[in-house]
């Protein structure tokens, strides 16, 4: 059985949305699930990093534009925030590119926004 990279962060990382989830419910902006986000990985001791640089890379060589991840987190976990109806593949993809631009090898993707649960996804490069 292989190996799910990253298993136990991205719980921890899902498990302290679902309580932003639970105390907030949807109907606010990215950046009040943010902050409520960061206070909650504070309270659980998940090393993390808001509106972090990630240096991309071409063929490579490092670009002089740069991506501001919402979240870094365990030093090697991108969390991409959104307060959506419903996430479509526009955002998905979106993420995939910065994993592979960025050379992270782990994303989540959490929407706050969805009106039954909170709605998230894990990606691996």
């Amino acid at each position: 059985m292989p190996e799910i990279v990253m298993k136990e962060e991205v719980y921890a990382i899902v498990g302290a949305a679902m309580e932003v989830y639970n105390e907030l419910g949807r109907g606010f902006l990215e950046a009040v699930y943010q902050e409520a986000l960061e206070i909650e990985f504070g309270l659980r001791n998940v090393p993390h990093f808001p509106q972090r640089e990630l240096i991309l890379h071409y063929k490579g060589r490092r670009l002089k534009k740069e991506y501001i991840a919402d979240l870094v987190c365990f030093q090697s976990v991108i969390v991409q925030i959104k307060a959506l109806d419903k996430l479509s593949g526009n955002e998905e993809a979106q993420l995939i590119h910065y994993l592979k631009a960025t050379k992270y090898r782990v994303g989540v993707l959490i929407n706050f926004g969805s009106s039954n649960k909170l709605e998230w996804k894990r990606f691996v490069n």
